[in-house]
């Protein structure tokens, strides 16, 4: 059994249509030295890295085909922990995903809740949906997986503009502070999956 869109494909049209309006303008000014970039991101990956417990509250659209979905998304990370939650106030429908020591689990099915190794494969199965889960614990901060093969690309103003690991290739649009560690919109891709999502706010990962 496949779980629902969460909103309708009109629904998620406009969504996709908000999503592109959301771009934050990047800030003027003279370019910074591809080695300066690179000096910048390394320190961020350090600092990042450092800080273990962290969450997200924002909009999230996902296309895989003609298979799609969209609404709310909350992320809370702790480790290598997490808890995702997705929801569509106007469909009343919503899942929650987790991984834990245990492993994965998908609740808010129709079938039940499932359990399994991998949090990726596990909401494959349940919605065909094709969403990287566990490198998105990285690269939503603008962060390569460790351990993996992995291609940069850095805007004028040093901050990391696109990012090429495991086949996909995520765009990132950052606030016009300069002085903001994180991004505010991310662009997941890689044909035929397209995940899009806009940050309303950073959080600490806290209940």
């Amino acid at each position: 059994m496949t779980l629902r869109p969460l909103i309708s494909s009109l629904g998620l049209a406009l969504l996709l249509a908000g999503l592109g309006g959301c771009a934050t303008t990047r800030p003027a000014g003279p370019a910074i030295p591809e080695a300066e970039a690179l000096a910048r991101q390394a320190q961020r990956e350090r600092e990042l890295r450092a800080d273990v417990r962290w969450g997200l509250e924002g909009r999230i659209a996902v296309t895989t085909g003609e298979q799609g979905g969209s609404g709310r998304i909350e992320w809370r990370q702790d480790g290598d922990a997490y808890e995702v939650a997705l929801s569509a106030p106007v469909t009343r429908q919503s899942w929650r995903l987790s991984r834990g020591p245990s492993g994965a689990r998908l609740e808010g099915l129709e079938g039940g809740t499932r359990s399994g190794p991998e949090a990726g494969g596990l909401l494959r199965e349940a919605t065909r949906w094709e969403i990287p889960v566990d490198s998105l614990a990285d690269w939503l901060r603008a962060l390569p997986t460790p351990g993996r093969p992995a291609a940069t690309r850095f805007g004028a103003d040093g901050r990391l503009a696109q990012l090429v690991q495991d086949g996909w290739t995520i765009d990132y649009t950052w606030p016009t502070d300069r002085a903001a560690p994180l991004p505010s919109r991310i662009e997941a891709r890689r044909e035929p999956a397209r995940v899009r999502l806009v940050v309303d706010r950073w959080t600490d990962g806290a209940e």
